[in-house]
């Protein structure tokens, strides 16, 4: 037996167009590409969604998405080609050198990642900063034009990189106007993707778990963009100690999913209620006393 939720009440705050947007560029080399690695990785993302890979099998820049390849001519991606292959041998060179340092062999990994945000505001970010074997190394703040070394080996470092004033300021120049013009940029060219909005569905329901023992489960799926909020509540009262959370995951389709449990006293009349935010709409599913499997219709278009 299903049984559709006896009270929905949704509450639909001023909604806004605006939206935190991100541009990231990864890059990755790695000491033995024996492991089926490639030596040298660079992904770009602009927000979530992959838009530019190079590696060192094909040593060729290309877009991962299709407005990226309809919007750049080929001679963005030849110019961007040829720096890319500078960037693996810089990354070979610093990682042998790495290596030396703190008298390593085998795998090992040098990471960098660059990027900035276009706030919901209007104001901006940017961020660069290197990492070794997966832990931070040596981090840039553009603002005192200085970088925070972690370690003695990455302060090294820091010396050689901070007597360099010009391409200290060229790398803040970059974070906060270059990045920031091509993510602009990069959001008008995939505006129908980047900028959509699809509301989450939610379904609600108990589960016997354990004996004795039922949990609450309240289910989002098929949301974009990926940012969503989700609490229990108990008779008016947020439940965040007690709940789990799980990871938002992307769904396969372009859209999301996440959820959100709470156990619960199977004899308890208390009054439990899944709340659910996303893109400035408040949703407040009400969970009926019986334990029968509760569904709920997609959220209302925003």
């Amino acid at each position: 037996m299903v049984l559709l939720l006896p009270l929905l009440i949704v509450c639909t705050v001023e909604h806004s167009v605006a939206r935190t947007h991100s541009l990231r560029y990864f890059r990755l080399g790695v000491s033995d590409p024996s492991y089926g690695i490639p030596e040298f990785i660079s992904v770009g993302y602009v927000d979530s969604h992959p838009i530019t890979t190079y590696d060192s099998g094909s040593r060729r820049k290309e877009p991962r998405a299709p407005w990226m390849a309809e919007h750049l001519e080929p001679d963005h991606w030849e110019r961007y080609t040829q720096l890319l292959r500078g960037w693996q041998q810089a990354f070979r060179v610093e990682l042998e050198r790495l290596q030396r340092h703190y008298n390593h062999s085998g795998f090992h990994t040098y990471q960098r990642m660059i990027g900035c945000e276009l706030l919901e505001d209007g104001s901006t970010t940017g961020f660069l900063q290197y990492a070794y074997d997966g832990e931070d190394f040596i981090i840039f703040d553009k603002d005192t034009l200085s970088w925070t070394a972690i370690g003695s080996v990455a302060h090294i470092i820091k010396r050689a990189w901070e007597a360099n004033l010009h391409e200290l300021q060229y790398q803040k120049n970059w974070l906060e106007e270059e990045c920031i013009a091509w993510l602009k940029r990069f959001l008008e060219y995939g505006k129908d993707t980047l900028q959509r909005t699809e509301p989450p569905l939610v379904r609600v329901y108990h589960k016997e778990t354990l004996p004795g023992i039922t949990t609450l489960f309240c289910r989002a799926h098929g949301f974009y963009p990926p940012e969503i909020s989700m609490i229990w509540m108990k008779n008016g009262e947020e439940m965040i100690q007690e709940m789990d959370l799980g990871d938002i995951l992307p769904s396969g389709d372009g859209t999301y999913q996440t959820w959100i449990s709470l156990e619960l006293d199977p004899q308890s009349s208390d009054l439990y209620s899944c709340h659910v935010e996303h893109c400035d709409v408040h949703m407040v599913f009400q969970v009926p006393q019986e334990k029968n499997e509760v569904i709920y219709l997609p959220a209302p278009a925003q």
